[in-house]
């Protein structure tokens, strides 16, 4: 079972939001990645501004075989309103939630969304990866910070800088296809974090991971 470390209080305002980001960004690590990788968690949510609701989403995936092995879902309501650079503290809640639910502890967290790649370096896929001590990386489908179109070919990339400094990667995952913004969450390397993402997308332009799980919140039938 996922153990998450003592949260921190869930802030209600920016000020509060931004300290919490200050003091966790010296726990991130960026010293390696597991020797093996035979599961990857994606992590979604989808939002339903009709009914002011979200739904977490968190999927297994068997890497070798793409097939997901367990899921979870989670619905509530945003407790934390829409503010750029602070989007964990609306959606890190719910898929902690999830994430402590799931019967396969996986051996990596694929997030949808940034990690290094942030004004603060602490997005998403870091303040995760921290409160679960599990390896972690981002996949963003839009870049945070300033990068070069890489080659067309699969594989090719390009880094991506934010105030200067190399943040992440813009990864072409399929031939002529817009690339992915892979930056780094907890516990991983870049380069290896690249290459699990093209292990994850051997046919589409986002991982598997992440399509599965987007695929699981969207599937939920709205609640009465």
């Amino acid at each position: 079972m996922i153990h998450v470390r003592d949260p921190h209080p869930w802030p209600t305002t920016e000020q509060e939001a931004v300290a919490v980001q200050q003091r966790l960004r010296p726990l991130v690590r960026f010293d390696g990645e597991p020797e093996v990788i035979r599961t990857a968690a994606g992590l979604d949510v989808a939002y339903r501004e009709e009914v002011d609701e979200l739904v977490a989403a968190v999927t297994v995936l068997d890497v070798a075989s793409l097939s997901v092995i367990d899921n979870v879902v989670v619905r509530g309501e945003p407790e934390f309103p829409y503010v750029s650079g602070l989007f964990a503290f609306r959606e890190a809640p719910p898929l902690l939630e999830a994430l402590t639910r799931l019967s396969v502890e996986p051996d990596v967290l694929v997030c949808d969304g940034q990690g290094l790649a942030h004004p603060r370096r602490f997005g998403l896929a870091c303040h995760l990866g921290v409160l679960t001590e599990l390896p972690s990386i981002g996949v963003a489908k839009t870049a945070m910070g300033r990068y070069e179109p890489p080659n067309e070919q699969r594989g090719d990339w390009s880094p991506i800088r934010y105030d200067e400094e190399i943040v992440g990667r813009a990864l072409r995952t399929q031939r002529g296809v817009k690339p992915v913004f892979v930056s780094l969450g907890h516990r991983f390397t870049l380069d290896a974090a690249c290459e699990l993402v093209l292990r994850l997308a051997p046919r589409y332009r986002l991982p598997e991971t992440t399509r599965s799980a987007d695929r699981l919140g969207r599937s939920m039938p709205n609640e009465e």
